[in-house]
């Protein structure tokens, strides 16, 4: 199945539909930080409807903002290594996200999400863009920043009505 297919899937009708979209990552790791591309390649371009949130490595400091916003989904953007091609995109499972041992949040990413998942609202996705090199200093790679462009396009084809 195609990520845009799983995102419709995801995402339901427009009707009343209200989407955080959590960017996540470190602006000063190389490839993490195509979480806050995706979320800044969106900004101006999505309707009131849809939140954008660059939370960096922080997102449970934003629960506050998402639950002001009383969201019907929530879709958290970030760099992901599931052994795809660099740029791909794809929703990550919750239960590799709990078997993950590395990251470069503060808070592991399914401890956030299952917070969000109980307290504020059930439709929560993580969707994870493979990065190459996360070393600090780095800068984002040209594959990865071109993967960011693709998501971005997608999510505002989806979340533009």
């Amino acid at each position: 199945m195609s990520l845009k297919v799983e995102l419709e899937a995801f995402l339901g009708d427009a009707a009343g539909r209200r989407v955080v979209l959590v960017g996540v990552g470190s602006p000063i790791r190389g490839d993490d930080i195509v979480g806050l591309k995706v979320l800044q390649f969106l900004e101006g371009k999505l309707p009131s409807s849809v939140l954008l949130l660059e939370t960096e490595s922080v997102p449970e400091s934003y629960t506050g903002s998402i639950r002001d916003f009383q969201p019907t989904h929530v879709v958290i953007v970030d760099a992901a290594n599931f052994g795809g091609a660099p740029g791909e995109a794809r929703i990550i499972p919750p239960k590799a996200i709990a078997n993950s041992s590395v990251s470069t949040h503060s808070l592991p990413l399914h401890v956030f999400i299952g917070y969000v998942k109980q307290s504020i609202c059930q439709n929560v996705i993580l969707l994870g863009i493979q990065g190459v090199n996360i070393d600090f200093g780095a800068e984002l790679t040209p594959e990865v920043e071109k993967g960011a462009h693709a998501l971005a396009g997608l999510l505002k084809t989806l979340l533009g009505q």
